[in-house]
């Protein structure tokens, strides 16, 4: 008999079809009450959620994300927000100044445990059947999100995560990754497995996108450099700053 949660993990897919069909009240409820329980830093609990129903919200945060009707299409979308405002309140009440907002180190706490609600919501949701994709496309232009979310100073609005009913006629192909050996490396970092690595799932990549007719995507490595030959989401910085986040410690 398999396991039930690595069989989930295994199959793990990005969901961009939905039936249109609703997400139910219980369920939702449920889904973030179990990602509510993921680990956070200091156990600061430095996350907060905004949980978007509204079907024209919605659109319009698929609008900010750059028309991705996978977005669009959603039944709910779940704004996970790095939240230094609640720890400034709890600083406050304690009688202290907050500083870690100004630091890289509080960027590195609020992207990681960012990461962790991430996974953990859209676990829950998978284990009742739902599909999800992350969307980290809400940085494209974030000043927008802040103002229709309301957010205030000491937050940003990291990644997203859309929750819906799989459109089961439509649902894509599990992806294959790079080699275990040049992901999980033992002891030490190889270079050069890592770059081997890149060689191989470039070849691997290419034959699943042939293997169900699709010519037209590009290759790993071009995909790849696609994105990060430039920084495509150019506002963050200006934004971060604006939301009272900085690097004083560089």
């Amino acid at each position: 008999m398999g396991n039930p949660v690595i069989d989930q993990l295994m199959n793990r897919r990005s969901v961009r079809a939905f039936s249109g069909e609703t997400v139910s009240d219980d369920d939702l409820a449920t889904i973030l009450r179990a990602a509510q329980q993921a680990p956070t830093s200091v156990n600061g609990q430095q996350v907060s959620l905004i949980v978007t129903r509204d079907k024209s919200t919605i659109r319009r945060i698929a609008d900010i994300a750059g028309g991705q009707v996978q977005v669009a299409t959603a039944d709910v979308f779940v704004t996970i927000v790095v939240d230094f405002n609640r720890t400034a309140h709890a600083c406050q009440a304690a009688g202290v100044t907050q500083q870690i907002a100004d630091s890289a180190e509080g960027l590195m706490v609020g992207a990681v445990d960012a990461g962790i609600m991430l996974m953990a919501l859209q676990v829950a949701a998978e284990s009742l059947g739902y599909g999800t994709t992350a969307i980290g496309g809400i940085r494209r232009a974030p000043q927008a999100l802040v103002e229709l979310l309301g957010l205030p100073a000491g937050t940003f609005p990291l990644v997203g995560t859309t929750i819906g009913v799989p459109d089961k006629t439509r649902l894509p192909r599990v992806k294959p990754r790079v080699p275990l050996s040049s992901f999980a490396m033992h002891e030490r970092y190889d270079d050069a497995a890592v770059a081997a690595g890149v060689t191989e799932y470039d070849r691997t990549l290419a034959a699943w996108w042939q293997e169900q007719g699709i010519t037209d995507m590009p290759s790993y490595c071009r995909a790849t450099a696609g994105y990060y030959q430039s920084d495509y989401f150019p506002t963050v910085g200006d934004v971060l700053a604006r939301q009272g986040f900085s690097l004083a410690d560089k």
